[in-house]
């Protein structure tokens, strides 16, 4: 069962989400952040979050600015305020008298994950498929980085959907440096990539991980894509993380 919820971004438009119910008993609640441009109900977001609702673990999923059921435009958007949304939906999370005790995130969501993780108050973070720097995303609009930065913005299409690129996000993106935040984290660390993933390679794992301290581990998602969208790959990566954070969910 899920609940659908809203709450209001770090810059005011609403952002729509569900709240995928744990399954009695409860052992926690986590808050889940999706990749680049994919939304709440991706393969990774959805399944993973129902897996881990189905364990107990009930967790809170939505969509980033002006993707799928949000307010407002994609083009407003930044890595920080990705992060700063991330820290807002967990703060949700809290005063609706569950606060969270894993943040999860997928992609350039695993780098917000880790970016967020101390104003997000979580106990545990996992990454999958996270790249060390968010400015990695720019390989996948780099045909029009040159008009962007020439012109101030682009028109990028993207699974359909035309989302507008502007200046002001490619330089946002390539400021960003997850190196410190991920030195500080003082949080236990899963680290999670398949090691034939053609999209962010497996030594942006490799680099987070030694960048880490401990309590880290690292999970190799062998024969998995990075959109985790093969039959069992993100249930399986949602039973992982079941036991890996059993130890650090509520008592």
């Amino acid at each position: 069962m899920a609940t659908r919820v809203r709450f209001a971004s770090s810059t005011g438009p609403m952002l729509a989400g569900l709240i995928d119910e744990p399954t009695p008993p409860v052992r926690g609640w986590g808050l889940f952040v999706h990749g680049f441009t994919l939304g709440k109900d991706c393969p990774a977001a959805a399944r993973i979050c129902k897996q881990l609702a189905s364990d107990g673990v009930g967790m809170l999923r939505y969509d980033n600015l002006g993707l799928a059921d949000s307010e407002g435009d994609w083009g407003d958007g930044s890595y920080t305020q990705k992060v700063a949304d991330t820290i807002l939906a967990a703060r949700f999370m809290a005063e609706r008298g569950t606060p969270i005790d894993l943040l999860v995130g997928h992609s350039l969501g695993g780098a917000a994950a880790l970016s967020a993780a101390a104003g997000a108050e979580t106990r545990a973070v996992v990454s999958i498929g996270a790249p060390i720097q968010p400015a990695h995303a720019e390989l996948q609009y780099d045909a029009l980085v040159d008009r962007v930065m020439a012109d101030g913005h682009a028109e990028w299409l993207v699974g359909g959907r035309a989302l507008t690129l502007r200046r002001a996000f490619v330089e946002d993106m390539r400021r960003a440096d997850l190196r410190e935040s991920i030195r500080t984290l003082r949080r236990p660390l899963l680290v999670m990539h398949s090691p034939t993933d053609n999209t962010v390679g497996i030594a942006n794992a490799s680099e987070i991980f030694r960048t880490a301290r401990h309590p880290r581990s690292f999970v190799s998602l062998e024969g998995s894509d990075h959109l985790l969208t093969k039959p069992g790959q993100a249930q399986r990566a949602g039973r992982i993380i079941s036991a890996w954070a059993d130890q650090y969910l509520i008592d």
